[in-house]
């Protein structure tokens, strides 16, 4: 099958699916028919009928899976849901929980110790999401954070902090898509040169920040947070670990502390190693990250710290053989609703990209607008965004979009050529951090063990006041030239003034909501 260009309906599928996950608060069925509907769309402009719309629905979701990055990371889940249970089965969890409940004596506390965290792990998004979720939960249950709140502080510091973290999968990717345009000298150079000009990035994790030490919610989170202070209602999934299984009292701090250890220790090792660090060839500590398969490396990551989770668990009792094995299927099984909403939310980007031509068609979109060349980089930013948002990743927004905007620049605003690849990228990681279909947004609901698309709705409000934050800042930089101080100090002011006006009209609702509802109760 090849690309077609099918212009305005190729942005059709993720319409559909998101506008259904977003009304029917079901993710599978509206991926299902998103991705059915394109595949209607491809068959009836190549030719073909219904049988050819489900052979193509269904070849997409066969080769995407099938390859070899995405067959990593299914693997790499199952690996980690077999760590989880097996540590929370142990006891790990629990005493994790216990031990850090009197080092962390508030709710603020937990919530800012739970953003550093995910702000350490920025080796990789799918690591962060599902890593920070299972060591924090316990304390933030405890301090009675919603799983709403948590699920958004994970997901905020996942993609975030990961495309402005030189040593990372995504530096990999930015900069090597950067570098083969020929506007930059090398790899490391065009990724550094996007960081101070990424707005989204940075405004994501002052709000964060702000959000966990300051509690100034609003909207549908703060409705939430509302829940979780005054009833005890946190808005946990039902399928909880500690839940479902026997837990046992023997367990201590390091029996989390060592397998989560192991799990980064190895996962770096393997990155080093696939990267060729040892291979030889005289590359550096960041080249080889650069050069490594992210995939890859952390399958062998899991793989070697479920077996220094044996070894500490087995010869100390604290589960027997059998117990452990069949945690680790439970585990598995823990899963699955990630792995069916990760393959189809990976086959309706895979098809949008590579046969409908959604990234194609917006480029051209852009291209032939003929915009006031101050207005590019805020133009383009809203574009990045809109496209990510609607494919659901990241990576393919900024590798269809990248070569179009330097094209753009070059002819046009060479002057700009930084600040609007940075507004790309930005643009990319808006998407990927909130589009209900994004792979980070979903393990990041899975991690905290909150609802999809409840976490959806709670952190749209957050991610849309950062992105028109960003907006105004790329406006001021289009006219000042990319001035750093001028666009930073717009974004951050705007952020912290919308933010205190947001949350006091959000608390004076739901003052009226409690003071309506209490005759009643």
């Amino acid at each position: 099958m090849e690309t077609i260009d099918v212009g305005f309906l190729s942005l059709l599928p993720p319409i559909i699916a998101i506008v259904l996950a977003l009304c029917t608060k079901e993710v599978i069925s509206s991926l299902l028919i998103g991705i059915l509907s394109g595949g209607l769309i491809y068959a009836l402009n190549t030719g073909g009928g219904i049988i050819e719309m489900s052979s193509v629905a269904f070849g997409v979701t066969a080769e995407t899976v099938g390859s070899p990055g995405k067959f990593n990371i299914i693997l790499f889940l199952a690996l980690l849901g077999a760590l989880v249970y097996v540590v929370t089965m142990a006891g790990g969890s629990r005493a994790y929980g216990n031990w850090a409940s009197t080092k962390l004596k508030s709710k603020r506390s937990a919530q800012l110790a739970t953003s550093f965290l995910g702000m350490l792990i920025f080796i990789d998004d799918y690591f962060n999401c599902l890593t920070v979720g299972t060591v924090m939960k316990p304390v933030t249950d405890k301090y009675n954070v919603s799983r709403a709140k948590l699920a958004y502080i994970i997901d905020a510091t996942a993609a975030p902090v990961c495309i402005i973290a030189p040593i990372s999968s995504w530096a990999a990717a930015v900069g090597s898509t950067l570098y083969e345009t020929g506007a930059f000298t090398n790899e490391l150079q065009a990724f550094f040169a996007t960081i101070p000009y990424n707005l989204y990035a940075i405004l994501s994790i002052i709000m964060v920040l702000a959000l966990a030490a300051t509690n100034l919610e609003f909207g549908p989170m703060a409705k939430e947070e509302y829940k979780a202070e005054k009833k005890g209602d946190l808005g946990a999934v039902a399928d909880d670990l500690e839940s479902n299984q026997e837990v046992s009292d023997k367990g201590t701090v390091w029996d989390l502390i060592i397998p989560i250890g192991a799990l980064i220790v190895f996962s770096i090792i393997s990155m080093l190693w696939n990267g060729g660090y040892w291979a030889g060839e005289g590359l550096s500590i960041g080249e080889a990250f650069g050069n490594c398969d992210a995939s890859a490396a952390l399958v062998l990551g899991g793989f070697w710290a479920l077996v220094v989770t044996f070894l500490l668990f087995i010869p100390r009792k604290l589960v027997s053989f059998k117990e452990f094995m069949g945690g680790i299927g439970e585990g598995v099984k823990s899963m699955v609703p990630a792995y069916i909403i990760l393959t189809l939310a990976w086959t309706i980007g895979s098809l949008c990209q590579d046969y409908l031509g959604t990234g194609v068609y917006v480029g051209q979109l852009v291209e032939a607008s003929h915009l006031p060349m101050g207005l590019i980089p805020a133009i383009v930013f809203l574009v990045a965004a809109g496209l990510s948002f609607s494919i659901g990743t990241a990576w393919g927004t900024f590798g269809i979009f990248i070569p179009i905007v330097v094209f753009i620049c070059q002819a046009s605003a060479p002057e700009l050529m930084v600040v609007t690849l940075s507004a790309t990228l930005a643009g990319s990681v808006f998407g990927d951090h909130c589009s209900p279909i994004s792979d980070t947004t979903i393990l990041s609901s899975t991690g905290a063990g909150c609802d999809h698309i409840k976490h959806v709705a709670t952190q749209m409000p957050y991610a849309c006041l950062v992105a028109a934050c960003c907006f105004f800042g790329y406006i001021v930089a289009g006219f000042s030239y990319g001035n750093i101080a001028l666009t930073l100090g717009t974004g951050i002011i705007l952020l912290g003034v919308t933010l205190f006006v947001l949350h006091r009209l959000s608390s004076k609702k739901l003052e009226r909501t409690e003071v309506t509802a209490e005759p009643e109760a």
